[in-house]
């Protein structure tokens, strides 16, 4: 279990998680952010027209921006998946399938998680050759042999990543050909270092201590093989999961969470931002304003506790 204690966890690396990362971090809170990547959906969007202060950038180097900020300000970074939160005695725990953290506040701001393969040894390697975030664990591979379990977009864009840092790249895709942005699916057939294997599923992740190879399947003649690998990227796209917070805080007949207008959730102490919360509009720039409004709503959570002054600033009163 880890010794460390947190001001603020933060669960979700996404728009408003790491918009509410800059903010706590800001304030001089001991702050922590417990992620499957970096980026979220966001990694999904090629070109991002609406917002704020950028005429046209893609989600990856967007959220790349909010994370070096974060991170520039003393935010620390767990890649690991959530699988329980709670409350003992007024502090709260989070904890994922490697460690146990503590906190004296909760930001959940996970919106949706990348899509496991759901095949055996999967959750066991996470993090020991097994990654969902080309983008934080790439560099952990150079010179290695890697491969990229995935389709579309995603997928290739991982690959060309790992292209930069790794001596070899599988692309292992369900269908007979990349299907995707032309320029992206030229780009991986014009590249030495990356080798598709179409019409494949994984089906075991093999290993003693870390991952060492993938079964695969081919889908179309029932062919198994082995592939040996130093590290596997899964880009299988987005889904949901509230399970381990029903019951915890309110959440709405969808299944998001409930907040008031300053993210505070039905539990004194946590606090929410993004999607997974009933806030009508789904937007990049309103996960952030909100992730931003539960960085400073627990800040001020904290301050009250240690009987100092909350903060009130005003703008309007900034600027004169």
């Amino acid at each position: 279990m880890s010794e460390k204690f947190y001001d603020v966890i933060i669960v979700g690396g996404a728009a408003a998680g790491l918009s509410a990362a800059i903010y706590t971090s800001r304030q001089g809170l001991k702050t922590l952010v417990v992620t499957k990547d970096i980026g979220g959906q966001a990694l999904l969007a090629s070109h991002i027209e609406n917002y704020p202060g950028f005429k046209s950038i893609n989600g990856f180097e967007l959220m790349q921006i909010f994370y070096q900020q974060a991170e520039s300000f003393g935010a620390e970074f767990v890649y690991e998946e959530v699988k329980e939160v709670g409350e003992i005695n007024g502090k709260f725990y989070v904890k994922t399938i490697n460690d146990t953290y503590n906190s004296q506040t909760l930001i959940l701001a996970f919106g949706k998680t990348p899509r496991e393969m759901g095949v055996p040894n999967e959750s066991k390697f996470i993090g020991k050759g097994l990654s969902y975030c080309a983008t934080c664990d790439g560099p952990l591979f150079k010179n290695k042999i890697v491969a990229v379990v995935g389709f579309g977009d995603l997928a290739m864009d991982a690959a060309l990543l790992l292209a930069n840092i790794a001596n070899k790249v599988y692309l292992i895709i369900p269908s007979d050909k990349l299907i995707g942005d032309e320029d992206l699916v030229n780009k991986c057939m014009s590249e030495k270092k990356i080798t598709l294997i179409p019409n494949s599923e994984v089906i075991e992740v093999k290993g003693e201590k870390r991952v060492e190879s993938l079964v695969l399947k081919n889908t179309k003649t029932s062919t198994i093989n082995e592939l040996k690998i130093d590290g596997v990227f899964v880009e299988l796209g987005y889904t949901t999961k509230t399970d381990f917070i029903k019951g915890f805080v309110k959440m709405n007949e969808l299944g998001e969470i409930i907040v008031d207008k300053n993210q505070a959730t039905s539990r004194a102490g946590v606090f929410a931002a993004g999607d997974v919360t009933d806030t009508p509009f789904k937007q990049l720039v309103i996960s952030a304003g909100d992730g931003a409004k539960a960085g400073l709503a627990a800040y001020n959570y904290i301050q009250r506790l240690r009987g100092k002054p909350i903060k009130k600033a005003d703008w309007r009163k900034l600027s004169k």
